[in-house]
């Protein structure tokens, strides 16, 4: 009984050491990299907020350029669904989901993607403590907004022929800093506003998460 066991940890011992070989040789062969993801534009033209015993209500409209960086060598990469969640004081205020003209879309080797003219646009019952509410009215006086452009990605990896299955959706924060505007609500493809920086959005791990979970 003793000698069985003993083989029987013996063999699961040595399948786990070949399972992880294997995972670093394929790592290794892959390198894989997220991609990276750059706000290059974007103006607020209405953010408003009313605070009625009735009424709580925010109004806003927000647009925005930003650019999608494939580094891979080996990895193609295919963006099933991206939405914009619009945070405010860790409150949301907005969902939106891309339109099928936009996404699906296929991104390939050490390629870079433009999506021009996101527009984020409504009003929405927003509950605000007196602590948010002295903060949003702080930055009214100074004119400019904090809001959070949150980007939940749902991708597919391809390499070579291989498609693997998808992965997501992953939030990424993209933190912004924005005055109100007095420009329309598009935004032209080579410009950059003079009140806007240039923002990278927060930590993507669409790419080396999905290899995590594959392996696990």
């Amino acid at each position: 009984m003793g000698e069985a066991q003993s083989s029987c940890a013996c063999g699961s011992g040595s399948s786990l050491f070949f399972s992880l070989i294997s995972i670093f040789f394929i790592w290794v062969i892959v390198l894989p990299r997220n991609p990276k993801i750059t706000i290059t534009d974007a103006l607020l033209t209405q953010f408003s907020f009313t605070n009625t015993t009735t009424n709580s209500t925010l109004y806003y409209n927000l647009a925005f350029n930003l650019t999608i960086r494939n580094p891979n060598k080996r990895l193609g990469i295919s963006y099933r669904r991206i939405r914009v969640i619009g945070n405010y004081q860790k409150k949301r205020f907005a969902l939106v989901t891309l339109p099928n003209t936009t996404v699906p879309f296929y991104q390939g080797h050490k390629n870079t993607t433009f999506l021009s003219d996101i527009i984020v646009q409504g009003q929405q019952v927003v509950k605000f403590g007196k602590k948010e509410i002295s903060e949003f009215n702080k930055e009214t006086a100074a004119g400019i907004y904090s809001i959070d452009a949150v980007l939940a990605l749902r991708v597919k990896l391809r390499l070579g022929t291989i498609k693997f299955h998808n992965y997501g959706p992953e939030n990424i924060h993209c933190k912004l800093k924005l005055p109100l505007s007095t420009r329309n609500s598009t935004l032209n493809q080579t410009s950059v506003s003079s009140s806007f920086n240039v923002t990278n959005c927060g930590h993507v791990s669409v790419v080396t998460g999905f290899f995590l979970s594959w392996f696990s």
